[in-house]
């Protein structure tokens, strides 16, 4: 089954309640925050009160990706949100393995994240340990971006390597998805889909976004 979590830094930030309502009526699997703190990428967003906001709102579970420098100092602030999923930056973390291994101690599902020039290789160790594995396919900092193609076969060389490893991590990807990108990714191997701009700027709204992403997953390639 293929999941869908729309990005709230593509939502109306004015009436994001009204967003992640809307979201998790149109049948979102996930609501996705992106937390950025101006040093680790070139943008600056939300923190642990606003995941405690969403939390009371929806019974979505909340997929939190970190992209903060030194991000075993704010976990268990995110765990005591709501967090439900966080994803942490292999690039951010000198000691990946205790990271997850914290992540785990609180109550979280672990994942990693890469960067797209970042290689598959810092993978291989921690794929048995985490629950997701976050393949960037834009550089991360901003929404709206356009999609690098070569990810599409970085995302098939982790499928393999999940495979080969044993693991039972599931791929997510973020960064220019759309009717367009799903698809492929899919192919590749991908089963969790980050959205923003194709759910909540979606001319017809945040449910024929979502409608539209599942439709595209669902016809075939070629």
């Amino acid at each position: 089954m293929i999941k869908i979590a729309p990005s709230i830094l593509s939502s109306d930030f004015a009436n994001l309640e009204a967003s992640v309502h809307a979201a998790e009526a149109a049948g979102a699997d996930y609501i996705h925050v992106d937390v950025m703190d101006g040093h680790f990428v070139p943008n600056i967003t939300v923190g642990p009160p606003v995941v405690a906001a969403i939390a009371q709102v929806t019974e979505l579970p909340l997929d939190v990706h970190l992209m903060i420098e030194e991000p075993d100092r704010y976990l268990r602030d995110f765990a005591a949100a709501g967090a439900t999923t966080v994803m942490v930056h292999v690039e951010a973390c000198r000691h990946l393995h205790r990271t997850v291994q914290y992540m785990r101690q609180l109550g979280l599902r672990p994942g990693v994240t890469l960067n797209p020039a970042t290689s598959l290789e810092t993978l291989r160790e921690i794929l048995p340990y985490v629950d997701q594995v976050l393949v960037m396919t834009v550089n991360p900092g901003f929404g709206g971006q356009t999609y690098i193609p070569t990810m599409t076969g970085k995302i098939a060389r982790l499928a393999a390597m999940i495979e080969e490893r044993g693991s039972s991590a599931e791929i997510e990807v973020d960064g220019g998805i759309d009717v367009e990108t799903a698809p492929l990714v899919v192919a590749a191997g991908a089963r969790i889909l980050v959205a923003g701009t194709a759910v909540f700027a979606c001319p017809g709204g945040i449910a024929e976004g979502i409608q539209s992403l599942r439709e595209a997953v669902a016809a075939p390639v070629g």
